[in-house]
C-alpha cells in the first residue's frame, strides 16, 4: 500500500514529465494519452484532447509521482492541480478509504471498474484534498 502524488496539467504535461526525467536521470518515460484509451462507442473524444497525457508515472527517490493533462473543459487550478492517489492489493482497503475519505466530502467518480483497474474512484475530503483510490497499480 502506498499513498502517492498525483500532479495535473493544462496542455504541457508531456514537457513537465520529461523535464523531471532528466532533473532526476530516468531515461525516456512511458506516457499513455487520452487516444491511446480504449475507444468508448458513447463518448466521441475530441481532437484536441488526442495528443493529451492521459497518465504517466515516475519513480522518484523511491516515491510515484503520477501526471496527467486535464481533460479538455476541465476545471484547472494552477496551484491546486494536486491529488494524493492511495494505491493498494487489497479492495477491502481500497473501499474502506474511500468510504472513509468521502465522509463530508464530495465523490468525483464511485469506485467502479475502469480498463486500468477492477477498482478505482476519487473525490474530494472534507478538507478540499483530492484523493484517487486505486486498486493495485498496474503497468502505468
Amino acid at each position: 500500500m502506498s499513498v502517492d502524488v498525483y500532479l495535473n496539467f493544462n496542455g504541457n504535461c508531456r514537457e513537465a514529465i520529461q523535464f523531471y526525467a532528466e532533473v532526476f536521470g530516468l531515461g525516456t518515460p512511458k506516457m499513455m494519452t487520452f487516444g491511446d484509451v480504449p475507444p468508448n462507442p458513447e463518448f466521441k473524444l475530441p481532437e484536441e484532447a488526442k495528443s493529451l497525457i492521459m497518465h504517466s508515472r515516475l519513480s522518484i527517490g523511491g516515491s510515484n509521482v503520477m501526471f496527467s493533462d486535464v481533460f479538455p473543459g476541465m476545471p484547472f487550478t494552477q496551484g491546486n492541480n494536486i491529488s494524493l492517489s492511495f494505491v493498494s492489493e487489497s479492495r477491502e482497503e481500497v473501499e474502506t478509504a474511500f468510504n472513509r475519505l468521502k465522509e463530508g466530502g464530495s465523490v468525483i467518480m464511485e469506485l467502479q471498474e475502469t480498463f486500468w483497474s477492477k477498482c478505482y474512484g476519487s473525490l474530494t475530503d472534507k478538507f478540499g484534498i483530492g484523493w484517487q483510490v486505486n486498486l493495485g497499480i498496474g503497468e502505468w
